[in-house]
């Protein structure tokens, strides 16, 4: 079982292409990596952003794909309108299924990605996509719809789900995650009081693409996903696989 993560460098290691490979490894999914952009920060900033040259990322993508069979597929920071144009392009050439995390602004507030990148991103990327995961903030930008409750998040989701299925995280709304596939799921949650939230994005959307790649259906996989998350921010970098493996 293989995936593959297209996303930037977070050398913390609590956010992006590595907590991505860690995602996959504890779904028991062998991660592959291509690299969008290399960051300088921790979990409290984010000092400079580099992109990565349009044609390399695209010749990642072409020499992984060209030696594994990959079907499942995530992006994570992709930072520019150049970078998402190139990405959605490899995903309809190499017929990728990929959960899309819209990743605009790190935890720590700095921005990971240029102006414009929202609509760039419902243009070019979210029309090919199986599935985006914004979190209430992402989603408002995306969809235009302002979110102060769960009925809004609801209004959220099935404004974006006109392009593709959608699940509103709940990690700033009472933990109630909305899913869109065709008709609305209303996930209820509760959240954690912890400070290891630095990626939980990023974390999400790969263990949604872990248990898809596992063979789950799309709100087992979501409601895997939400549960891995609890875990992760509950133990932080002190958890082991087996306490993750217990919500899986």
């Amino acid at each position: 079982m293989i995936a593959m993560s297209i996303a930037g460098f977070d050398p913390s290691g609590g956010a992006g292409i590595l907590n991505d490979i860690k995602t996959f490894s504890a779904f028991g999914v062998y991660g592959t990596a291509v690299i969008t952009a290399l960051t300088a920060q921790n979990i409290n900033k984010v000092e400079g952003v580099q992109p990565v040259d349009v044609q390399f990322i695209k010749k990642q993508i072409d020499t992984v794909l060209e030696q594994e069979k990959i079907e499942f597929a995530k992006t994570g920071m992709l930072y520019s309108d150049e970078i998402i144009k190139a990405v959605a392009q490899k995903i309809t050439e190499h017929d990728l299924k990929v959960v899309v995390d819209p990743v605009m602004i790190a935890g720590s507030g700095g921005h990971l990605s240029q102006k414009d990148f929202a609509r760039s991103l419902k243009k070019y990327l979210l029309p090919v996509a199986t599935l985006t995961t914004p979190n209430i903030h992402e989603a408002q930008e995306i969809s235009g719809v302002k979110i102060e409750s769960t009925e809004d998040s609801i209004e959220a989701a099935l404004k974006i789900g006109e392009t593709c299925n959608v699940v509103v995280t709940g990690g700033h709304l009472e933990g109630t995650d909305i899913l869109f596939d065709g008709s609305i799921n209303v996930i209820k949650g509760e959240l954690v009081e912890s400070n290891n939230t630095h990626g939980t994005g990023c974390t999400y959307s790969s263990a949604v693409v872990a248990s898809l790649v596992k063979g789950n259906d799309m709100e087992t996989a979501v409601k895997q996903a939400g549960k891995f998350v609890k875990k992760s921010i509950k133990y932080g970098s002190k958890g082991t696989l087996n306490q993750f493996w217990k919500c899986i």
